[in-house]
């Protein structure tokens, strides 16, 4: 008997929007996914890698979730009101590991019926928010030599593409991020860029703003010059465009262990406060 629910599969700029359109509906504290993340982490290497497994799910015309399987795990998101679709998204991905946020009871408790149980390593990424109202401090100025400015456009690809590939130490070229500034929600006015005495990128923080909320996702320093304040001083000058746009809060992820709490602590010293945290299910 049919369900009334169709999966479509691939890895085209279909995909992505029916993502992004499920992740929009759907936003709420209570959610992972915000729509600019996606557009970030589809866009970061480039495009969709071949090895990725994507598909989305619709009941009727409406997108009611999606499944996006890489390097041997699982992210997803799915409509509270179609958790009995829980069953055929795990068949799809048929295998072990599951990352969800701490407040999707209702996904985590009928992962749970299907063998995923939680799975505490000590690693774990938070989430936190801060109001965008007048309390927000404008960026201190950076110090002598170092210039806090907006990217101009593509021109400033190559640059945001090194200080990035140097902050997390993975590859970028300025392909990739000019791919990034061609995604629909991509505004250079969000992206802000610190520039080093000698010429070099430092520092940068990119927001994303739909309707009220902006997320910042990536904020990065290059190691040579943490501890300056840099990576600060960009967030809270894209967050401040992002409230002249309309933004009435902010959302950023950063790991929340003690292992590594650096970014949880620069993010805190800005007014961010943890509300929620991911959390790995894996199958018994």
């Amino acid at each position: 008997m049919s369900t009334g629910y169709h999966r479509f599969d691939g890895a085209g700029p279909d995909q992505l929007d029916a993502m992004r359109q499920l992740s929009g509906r759907l936003w709420s504290w209570s959610s992972r996914w915000h729509p600019g993340e996606l557009a970030w982490f589809w866009c970061e290497h480039g495009g969709p890698d071949p090895a990725w497994r994507l598909a989305h799910w619709r009941h009727g015309e409406r997108v009611v979730a999606w499944a996006w399987a890489r390097g041997g795990r699982l992210d997803l998101q799915l409509d509270p009101a179609h958790l009995a679709l829980t069953a055929q998204i795990a068949a799809w991905f048929g295998g072990r590991a599951v990352t969800v946020l701490d407040a999707e009871t209702g996904l985590i408790g009928e992962l749970a019926r299907h063998g995923y149980e939680r799975q505490e390593d000590g690693r774990f990424f938070a989430h936190l928010r801060r109001p965008l109202g007048a309390d927000l401090p404008a960026p201190a100025p950076p110090p002598d030599g170092y210039t806090l400015r907006p990217v101009g456009g593509p021109e400033d690809a190559a640059a945001r593409a090194a200080v990035h590939a140097a902050a997390f130490s993975v590859p970028m070229d300025d392909a990739a991020y000019r791919g990034v500034m061609r995604a629909p929600s991509y505004r250079p006015e969000l992206d802000w860029l610190v520039v080093a005495p000698d010429g070099t990128p430092a520092a940068s923080a990119l927001a994303w703003v739909e309707g009220e909320i902006a997320v910042l996702e990536p904020v990065g320093t290059d190691p040579r010059h943490r501890r300056r304040g840099l990576a600060a001083a960009a967030s809270l000058a894209a967050l401040r465009v992002a409230r002249d746009l309309g933004a009435r809060q902010a959302r950023v992820c950063a790991r929340g262990d003690d292992g590594y709490p650096a970014a949880r602590a620069a993010y805190e010293a800005i007014g961010f406060r943890a509300y929620a945290r991911n959390v790995r299910l894996v199958r018994r």
